[in-house]
């Protein structure tokens, strides 16, 4: 006898398999051994009673406030309890039920399939970007002179620079990154912004040299409108956007070149972004600020199959803060959207490591793989042959029968 704890419901389907379930049956069945726990944050005392009497009387149950049942309180959250078939029936049911409920269902079931959506095609201007069980890879290349990281090639080798772009770039792709990020504005905290001139000067050759080399698609970190479109114009095909695509005119230059954009997450700005860090609710307010960024972007003209989503580790957060979003990686998947997270060699590490950021490799690969197991589509990491080993770990032991 064994007892299973299923991340997905693919484990349970190759279960059912390896039994010799009719294939008709397994369909049916699959909904009942897919289980979950939906919190909801806050809804009204009568809407909360109705959730938990339509929940009990499928089967299955819903938390409350003891205040929302003696009716001292206006207000509660609650914790939804139940399979998917059962949430699949909820949906029916409340979609004729008043107070609000309606609009719950089309919620409740818009985040569900969103929740069980393991599987991405992001558009590129050439080719695409296929993301599904297995983690991408984002190469990460400073053309800084100030990078955290001490890898900034711009200052080392500012006469060759772009020769050492490329070797770069090479070597990424040959150790296993499908992406290649450019950067040429450093965000590390308090860092203050170059000009636009001097940004495209570090960044726009290197791009060109770039997209005629090599076949990885090239992403571009900015929050520079102009220096994005330079980028893109000259050959790069993802604007990597740490301010959230705050700048609407970004969001035009996105729309009008039909590049995918990575929307992160940040508070304030490099410069200020560790000084006030205060949360009501971390995960909630990170999904908060992403929700509405994706709906300015797609209400701009982007398409919704171009969003990528992070949700900033380092940025306007604690140690404690990224560990957690890590942890709680898989909450965001409600959203939509395919995850990238980028903890390689950041100071987080460090309060547990206590090693200088050249020595943080080990612990971005733990975090690497930690953020794989729960949903992340893409890592962004300076070390990209020693995270693409352990990935190769992560798919082995996920694909062992």
């Amino acid at each position: 006898m064994r007892i299973f704890n299923f991340n997905s419901s693919e484990e349970v389907k190759a279960i059912m398999q390896e039994i010799g379930v009719d294939p008709y049956g397994a369909k049916i069945m699959l909904p009942k051994a897919t289980a979950f726990l939906i919190r909801v944050e806050t809804v009204n005392n009568i809407a909360a009673n109705i959730l938990k009497q339509e929940m009990l009387s499928l089967g299955a149950d819903a938390a409350i406030a003891r205040g929302a049942l003696t009716g001292k309180t206006k207000k509660t959250g609650i914790l939804l309890m139940g399979e998917l078939a059962q949430f699949n029936a909820l949906v029916k049911k409340l979609s004729i039920q008043p107070f609000g409920l309606q609009k719950f269902a089309g919620e409740l079931k818009e985040n569900i399939k969103n929740f069980t959506k393991n599987n991405f095609v992001v558009p590129l201007k050439k080719g695409f970007l296929g993301l599904g069980d297995r983690t991408q890879i984002m190469g990460i290349i400073n053309l800084t002179p100030d990078s955290f990281s001490s890898d900034g090639l711009y200052r080392n080798f500012s006469n060759n620079y772009p020769d050492l772009a490329l070797q770069k770039a090479q070597s990424m792709i040959a150790d296993g990154a499908s992406i290649i990020d450019l950067g040429g504005q450093s965000s590390r905290p308090g860092a203050k912004a170059v000009s636009t001139r001097e940004e495209l000067r570090r960044i726009k050759p290197i791009v060109k040299l770039l997209a005629k080399k090599i076949s990885a698609p090239i992403s571009i970190d900015t929050t520079n409108p102009e220096v994005a479109r330079a980028a893109l114009d000259a050959g790069a095909q993802i604007i990597n956007d740490i301010s959230g695509l705050r700048n609407k005119q970004m969001i035009k230059i996105a729309a009008r070149c039909k590049a995918a954009v990575i929307i992160m997450h940040m508070l304030g700005i490099p410069e200020n972004m560790q000084k006030k860090i205060r949360y009501r609710s971390l995960i909630s307010d990170i999904s908060i600020y992403l929700k509405n960024a994706i709906n300015s972007a797609q209400e701009g003209g982007i398409k919704p199959d171009k969003i990528i989503i992070d949700p900033g580790i380092g940025f306007g957060k604690t140690c404690a803060h990224n560990f957690e979003i890590i942890e709680h990686l898989r909450d965001f998947k409600v959203l939509g959207k395919p995850l990238l997270i980028g903890p390689s060699r950041k100071s987080f590490l460090t309060k547990v490591l206590k090693l200088d950021s050249e020595d943080r490799v080990n612990g971005t690969v733990a975090a690497c793989v930690m953020a794989a197991e729960r949903g992340a589509n893409i890592v962004r990491v300076h070390d990209v042959k020693e995270v693409k080993q352990a990935l190769k770990i992560v798919e082995a032991i996920k694909n062992a029968n």
